[in-house]
């Protein structure tokens, strides 16, 4: 059985973590893809990325429309492994924290959190003010992890590519998925 994971691009900047994460998890035959693309995550792809919608698509397994309520995903009944929100938008994580499933998203990470599932959120935003963190709290005492791809410099990086692997890394980590995308710390 394939393990099914919901990988979510909001209007944050930092598009590029969610793509990635499509693009690692795609050479993994036992991981089934579930997309969301914000509308606002699609206007941040199309000014930070040079790909567009349709190659987008074809990295997931099935792509969800974000105004789509009604999908598989947006029911505790859909088995699912988790969620990756990546990045994740101040909005969203608003509307996450204080339940407001207005959208896929938000809806979806509902249903992460009531069913005591894996939601990982690759926050964008800096400084915080005391409502963002705040809303963080809220839903780290729920459950959910707040993950803000904060670059590590211990493997020498050479290029954005070398951040952002390591950076995905870490977050599949907390899904249980593996990999050797960057160098892991070593003992000085």
């Amino acid at each position: 059985m394939k393990q099914k994971l919901i990988i979510a691009i909001t209007g944050a900047t930092g598009a590029i973590y969610g793509v990635r994460l499509l693009e690692v998890l795609k050479t993994l035959p036992n991981i089934e893809t579930h997309l969301i693309v914000s509308d606002a995550g699609w206007l941040t792809i199309a000014h930070e990325l040079d790909i567009n919608k349709e190659a987008i698509r074809a990295l997931a397994d099935v792509n969800h429309a974000c105004n789509n309520i009604g999908a598989s995903i947006a029911s505790g009944s859909f088995l699912c492994d988790g969620m990756i929100v990546a990045p994740c938008s101040m909005k969203t994580l608003a509307s996450i924290a204080h339940g407001f499933s207005d959208n896929l998203i938000s809806r979806s990470a509902d249903v992460m959190l009531k069913e005591r599932r894996h939601l990982t959120l690759m926050v964008r935003e800096t400084p915080l003010s005391s409502i963002h963190l705040n809303n963080m709290l809220a839903v780290t005492q729920a459950g959910g992890v707040i993950f803000p791809p904060v670059p590590a410099l211990y493997h020498k990086p050479t290029s954005i590519d070398d951040i952002v692997n390591q950076t995905i890394n870490r977050v599949l980590d907390q899904h249980g998925i593996h990999m050797d995308l960057a160098q892991r710390w070593q003992t000085l």
